[in-house]
């Protein structure tokens, strides 16, 4: 699997793409949350596109992307089974950050009408183990499954443009 935003990030050390997001968030005027055991740190772009960072204490990382104009918005879906499946084989650890959680403007709630137990919409969720980057399983069965561009209808690469991931970050440049 191979993406030139994928690529930047997975080169790119662990303190700039914190750093990246910090300024991200700070741009995009979205309040920094501590969650327990993570920091949050978001961009939105008003418009329904958002890229969502969960930096855990022990140096993983949680990343969602939504983008309301793929095909992978599943907000309209209301299938709480089919959400929860694109966090297959992320750590359960990781997936405690977004689940059970009050939504918020980036990361809106889908209920579990049997449970009654939330989780995050995401249309991408991929993780770092504190070593590599992951795309999650479910997220890849998904996309091979209907033949979806991940990067694309992920909105990975809309929601990382601004990072300049593989690029300059610094702002006489972007």
């Amino acid at each position: 699997m191979s993406n030139a935003t994928w690529d930047a990030l997975a080169a790119t050390p662990l303190p700039a793409v914190r750093r990246r997001a910090t300024v991200m968030d700070r741009l995009a005027e979205v309040e920094p949350v501590t969650v327990p055991g993570a920091h949050r740190l978001a961009w939105n772009d008003r418009g329904g596109q958002s890229a969502v960072w969960y930096f855990a204490e022990d140096g993983r990382v949680l990343l969602l992307t939504f983008d309301h104009e793929s095909d992978l918005n599943l907000y309209a879906e209301e299938d709480f089974a089919l959400q929860e499946s694109l966090y297959d084989g992320v750590p359960e650890s990781l997936v405690a950050l977004v689940r059970d959680r009050p939504e918020n403007y980036e990361s809106l709630n889908l209920t579990d009408s049997a449970t009654g137990r939330t989780i995050h919409y995401a249309g991408g969720v991929f993780w770092y183990d504190g070593t590599h980057w992951h795309v999650s399983e479910g997220l890849a069965e998904y996309c091979r499954s209907k033949d979806a561009d991940l990067f694309a209808e992920s909105g990975f690469d809309y929601c990382l443009r601004g990072y300049r991931f593989g690029q300059d970050f610094a702002p006489e440049n972007s």
